[in-house]
């Protein structure tokens, strides 16, 4: 996926105190390991659900701006994803920053943000040119047209408590299994079923 990330996250979705309340640790000499161990799930959570929890920016590099340029909303559909909408790769979407491209003399541009609309509310989201508008004339070279945009639900407090309670779980079993693999003396080790679950509503369906 061509996403490159610009600025991470300032905070994690959940803090050093709630995984040691998680955790019964009453001590602070894993202080370290339990916040590597934080951001380790969190990042297997993003990867899981394509999602990005607490604010960070993105850049997304395209070879070219897609087509038909012309092509607009089909009539009669409530909803449509238009050829030539851009979509992002990272969700929930803040804002873009801003469209940048090649011109056909090889000089970076930056695409006036009068000239395109933003579909937030849509997930993936949706970018096209505005009505009357069409993409510009890129340069025909790979990485021409890159999108930089702020994602997450915003600063910790803002994350659905379903993915909190995902990265706190996943933080229990890699900090009582520290190891690849797990050497029992008795019985049978389940993995509890709803676990994954817990995702499962946050998970984006990229097209």
């Amino acid at each position: 996926m061509p996403l490159q990330l610009v600025t991470p996250p300032s905070e994690e979705p959940v803090s050093l105190w709630e995984a040691k309340l998680h955790l019964r640790v009453d001590f602070d000499e894993d202080d370290m390991l339990i916040a590597s161990l934080i951001t380790a799930a969190r990042q297997a959570a993003e990867t899981l659900t394509g999602r990005q929890f607490t604010t960070a920016r993105w850049k997304q590099v395209l070879d070219c701006f897609p087509g038909p340029s012309l092509m607009g909303v089909p009539a009669g559909q409530a909803f449509s994803l238009p050829g030539h909408a851009i979509l992002l790769f990272k969700t929930p979407v803040q804002s873009v920053v801003s469209i940048n491209y090649l011109d056909m003399g090889s000089a970076l541009q930056v695409m006036p943000g009068a000239t395109y609309t933003v579909d937030t509310a849509c997930e993936p989201a949706r970018i096209t040119p505005v009505f009357g508008q069409i993409w510009p004339i890129c340069l025909p070279q790979i990485g021409a047209v890159s999108v930089t945009f702020d994602a997450g639900y915003g600063g910790a407090a803002q994350v659905p408590e379903g993915i909190k309670s995902w990265i706190k779980l996943r933080v229990g079993s890699l900090y009582v299994h520290r190891e690849e693999i797990a050497v029992l003396s008795r019985g049978r080790v389940e993995a509890l079923p709803f676990i994954d679950g817990l995702l499962d509503p946050y998970k984006v369906a990229f097209v």
